[in-house]
């Protein structure tokens, strides 16, 4: 795709507040996640411990293991908040950013102005070979068909290129805050790299994190409360001490992860992998 129609199918996306619109009918009121939630993440994102410890675990992934990226989408960008810490670690790269709501893309815009940023459904990509990497990050747990979304994801990135995905994990953690955040799935590690081998990656890192604090989230996660009474804002807005200890637990946990430890348990898990070259 070069920006205009669909080389497949002939389509010519809609121009919605600026952006392309591959998914016009969704892009105001598309499914799995709360549009008014962005102002909210992209208020509170940079001073919360859990989304700064999983920006410099994706950035050390992509230098690891695609350390010569020149071009990279990702999937679900909401308020580029991953982005912009990828832009900042690969100056030179072609980074383009989607999002099925364009409430989020304004945000993201704003984030990132070096970045192309078009409204899409992930289960209907015009992409095809056309990046190095492509990620999706806490992503393909809010679609039904998070095998479709793979097999696009597949399409999309070039041969010999990466595949970089993020997950909450263990089915056993699901609380009010899954079902505030309208996901479909907790996955479990053989799931999720049976699903991404299935789309035809080849895996080569696949671990957990935010295992040290683990215990605290179950604890957090597992209390008995109704989605109407779950306050999403209360893990955005911790005490400063707090949020510095629990950035520490984070930063020695990712330590690990460098030396090259797979946490077996976590409330997340990271998995990486390649289209075969």
């Amino acid at each position: 795709m070069d920006g205009g129609a669909c080389p497949q199918c002939g389509f010519t996306p809609e121009v919605i507040d600026g952006f392309r619109a591959w998914a016009p009918a969704m892009a105001r009121a598309g499914g799995g996640f709360e549009a008014e939630y962005f102002a909210l993440l992209a208020e509170l994102e940079d001073r919360n411990f859990w989304f700064r410890s999983r920006n410099r675990l994706l950035v050390w992934a992509l230098k690891t293991y695609f350390p010569a990226m020149t071009s990279f989408l990702e999937v679900g960008c909401g308020t580029g908040y991953v982005l912009r810490g990828i832009a900042e670690a690969f100056p030179a790269a072609r980074l383009t950013g989607s999002e099925i709501f364009v409430d989020g893309l304004q945000h993201a815009a704003e984030r990132v102005p070096q970045a192309e940023f078009v409204q899409m459904d992930a289960r209907a990509m015009p992409y095809r070979e056309a990046f190095d990497v492509v990620g999706a990050f806490d992503v393909i747990e809010h679609i039904d068909d998070d095998e479709g979304v793979l097999s696009n994801l597949y399409s999309a990135v070039k041969p010999g290129g990466g595949l970089m995905v993020t997950v909450p994990q263990h089915r056993w953690l699901w609380s009010a805050a899954d079902d505030y955040a309208r996901h479909e799935r907790r996955y479990s590690a053989r799931e999720l790299r049976k699903k991404v081998e299935a789309a035809g990656f080849s895996v080569v890192r696949s671990t957990s994190f935010v295992s040290l604090l683990l215990p605290l989230m179950a604890l957090s996660r597992l209390k008995r409360q109704s989605v109407e009474a779950y306050d999403p804002t209360a893990e955005l807005r911790l005490p400063p001490a707090v949020n510095r200890g629990l950035e520490a637990f984070l930063t020695l946990e990712r330590a690990l992860l460098r030396a090259g430890v797979d946490a077996p348990a976590g409330g997340s898990r990271l998995i990486v992998a390649r289209r075969p070259g």
